[in-house]
C-alpha cells in the first residue's frame, strides 16, 4: 500500500535513473494529456511530498516552459525503472507513464493520478499539504508545532481521521495509523481532544517513517522476520504481540478532503481493546465496530 515512504523511494529511484538525462521516448496514457511530447528534454528533478510525486522536466530546445509531471499512486500505482528494451512483467493496458532516456525506462502502472502541470500549478497541487514527515528540512521544533496545530484546529475529529488528513501532516496512510495509534496507546476513534500528547504522536510518525525511508518492507517493531514486521496492521483477530489480547478491526470513514485522490471511501482500522483503552464514547452505532 503506497504512503509517504513508498512514494519517497520512487522519487529516489526515477532521480537516480534519470535526473540530468534527456528523454527519448515519453507517453502520457491519460486522455486529457496524451498529445503531451517531453522528448528531447532534460529530466532536472524528481521528489517526493508526502504521498505526491513530482517529477520536473526542463524546457524544450525551442524555449518552451518547463513541465512538472504530478503523480499519485492512490492505492494500485507502481513505479518500475527498467532496460530499455526490457520486457514488461505487467499488462501494458495497466502502463499510464512511460519516460526513457538512453538505456533506462521508466514506467508508471496504474497510477491514480498523472496530469502535467507548469511549474506554478505544480506548486499549487501540493500547497493545501501540512508538513511533510520526510522533508529533508523538517525543523522538529517548527515542522512539528505546524502538524500539532493544524490538527488541533478541529478538536472533535477521531485521531484517526486526523492522522490520515494530509492537510495535517503529509505520509501517512492506514499502516502508519494502526501502528502509530497502537504505540502510542489510543483508540483510533477517540477525539482529538482526549488523546495523549500530539506533538510526541507527530514525532513518533516523523521517527516512523523516516526509520522505513529505505526500506522495502515497513518495520514497526524492530523485527525484520517475515510476519514479524508490524504490532496489529493486517491482524484482525490475531492475538496481540505485546498483551495477547485479540487485536480487533472496524471500519471508519474516509477523508473529506476535495484536494486528495480518495483511495477508499472507508478504511479498516485495527485496536488491541488493552493496550489501546478508548477514553472516549462517540455514539458509535452497534454496526460501526466488526470485532
Amino acid at each position: 500500500m503506497p504512503e509517504g515512504d513508498t512514494v519517497h523511494r520512487a522519487a529516489a529511484r526515477v532521480r537516480a535513473a534519470l535526473a540530468g538525462r534527456t528523454m527519448d521516448r515519453t507517453e502520457l496514457r491519460v486522455p486529457r494529456f496524451a498529445a503531451v511530447d517531453l522528448r528531447g528534454r532534460t529530466v532536472e528533478a524528481a521528489r517526493s511530498r508526502g504521498k505526491h510525486l513530482l517529477v520536473v522536466v526542463g524546457p524544450d530546445g525551442q524555449g518552451r516552459d518547463p513541465v512538472t509531471l504530478h503523480i499519485h499512486l492512490k492505492m494500485e500505482g507502481r513505479i518500475h525503472v527498467l532496460r530499455a528494451g526490457e520486457r514488461w512483467r505487467f499488462p501494458a493496458h495497466t502502463v499510464r507513464l512511460v519516460l526513457r532516456a538512453g538505456d533506462t525506462e521508466v514506467v508508471g502502472t496504474e497510477l491514480g493520478l498523472l496530469r502535467a502541470l507548469t511549474p506554478a500549478e505544480a506548486d499549487g497541487a501540493v500547497e493545501h499539504l501540512g508538513p511533510d514527515l520526510l522533508d529533508a528540512d523538517w525543523d522538529p521544533v517548527a515542522s512539528t508545532a505546524e502538524a500539532v496545530r493544524r490538527i488541533r484546529e478541529r478538536p472533535g475529529r477521531t485521531i484517526s481521521e486526523a492522522l490520515l488528513d494530509q492537510r495535517n501532516l503529509a505520509g501517512i496512510g492506514t499502516i502508519y495509523r494502526a501502528e502509530l495509534c497502537f504505540l502510542r496507546g489510543v483508540d483510533p476513534r477517540d477525539p482529538v481532544e482526549v488523546g495523549p500528547d500530539l506533538g510526541a504522536t507527530v514525532t513518533l510518525a516523523r521517527k516512523m517513517l523516516v526509520a522505513n525511508a529505505n526500506r522495502v518492507v515497513r518495520v514497526t517493531t524492530g523485527e525484520t522476520r517475515r510476519g514479524r514486521e508490524l504490532w496489529v496492521y493486517g491482524r484482525d483477530g490475531r492475538p496481540c504481540r505485546r498483551c495477547g489480547t485479540r487485536v480487533e478491526t472496524f471500519r471508519l470513514g474516509g477523508l473529506a478532503d476535495p484536494h486528495e485522490p480518495s483511495d477508499s471511501p472507508d478504511r479498516i482500522a485495527y485496536r488491541c481493546p488493552s493496550c489501546q483503552p478508548r477514553r472516549a464514547t462517540l455514539s458509535a452505532s452497534p454496526t460501526e465496530e466488526n470485532s
